[in-house]
């Protein structure tokens, strides 16, 4: 067994393509086929400068990443616009649909369930999953819900080749299990924790309060100034600011709370 935490796999299997450079090539793949959705560059060229701009990389990596391809493009013109869009979906295997299972029907699995952007990207979602008996039955994005127990031989019969989990933390597990039981292979994780799944079986994970626990990391080490910039108060009692305001003497003597460079105060709680 391996465990699986983070972004990937903690495995000693190598890859002929670096894993960073699989995550960029799907962020070319995204720019390359807004521009032909758009109708931008018909039948022409782009230019690495352009394109690595668009991904939010320097050109340099953007070459790099796409010599594992063999694509080197042309100097002076830049690359294929259709050849460079062909080649990176063969090699991430967006040229072909993907049959989806989805476990976990409350509010996040409901707004992945009826998310579009799936079936443009060639994944179709095909079945989905829950264990309460109130869910179980309803339908949801054009699909009835269908129980996790029976998931093993919906999964095979459908042809589902990936599955995602939105589970809560304590169920994740178990919903795994059955997933890799239905010979599912590639599983998207919604759920905190660390999953355990053979060594043939590929987990990526997305932990949202881990990823707003790294924003809120930034926002608290942001400097006073930046801060101001952003619109942003200090903490407040009372409807009161935490010092004098500027020009007025405090009020009965007060002194201000010192303040930590570098440092925002504390957070004040704000009902719903």
């Amino acid at each position: 067994m391996t465990s699986q935490v983070g972004g990937g796999r903690v495995s000693s299997r190598a890859r002929a393509i670096p894993e960073a450079t699989v995550a960029r090539l799907a962020v070319y793949l995204r720019v390359l086929s807004g521009l032909e959705g758009r109708g931008e560059h018909p039948g022409s060229t782009i230019s690495s400068t352009e394109l690595a701009l668009s991904a939010g990389v320097n050109s340099a990596k953007l070459r790099k990443d796409l010599s594992f391809l063999g694509s080197y493009g042309i100097r002076g013109v830049g690359y294929d616009v259709a050849t460079l869009t062909d080649q990176i979906s063969h090699t991430l295997g967006a040229h072909r649909a993907h049959r989806v299972a989805l476990v976990g029907l409350g509010n996040l699995g409901q707004a992945l369930a009826g998310y579009p952007g799936f079936s443009g990207r060639g994944f179709v979602i095909s079945a989905l999953f829950d264990a309460d008996p109130e869910r179980i039955g309803r339908d949801v994005a054009g699909l009835r819900i269908e129980d996790v127990h029976d998931a093993r031989a919906i999964c095979r019969l459908t042809g589902v080749t990936i599955g995602v989990i939105a589970t809560p933390a304590s169920a994740a597990q178990q919903v795994a299990d059955i997933l890799v039981g239905a010979g599912i292979r590639s599983i998207l994780n919604f759920s905190p924790g660390v999953l355990n799944v053979p060594d043939d079986v590929e987990v990526r994970h997305v932990d949202l309060s881990l990823e707003l626990q790294i924003l809120a990391f930034h926002e608290a080490h942001r400097t006073p100034a930046a801060a101001s910039a952003a619109g942003q108060l200090p903490a407040q009692s009372s409807g009161q600011l935490a010092g004098p305001v500027p020009g007025q003497a405090a009020a009965s003597g007060a002194i201000a709370p010192a303040r930590h460079p570098g440092r925002l105060p504390a957070a004040v709680a704000v009902r719903s």
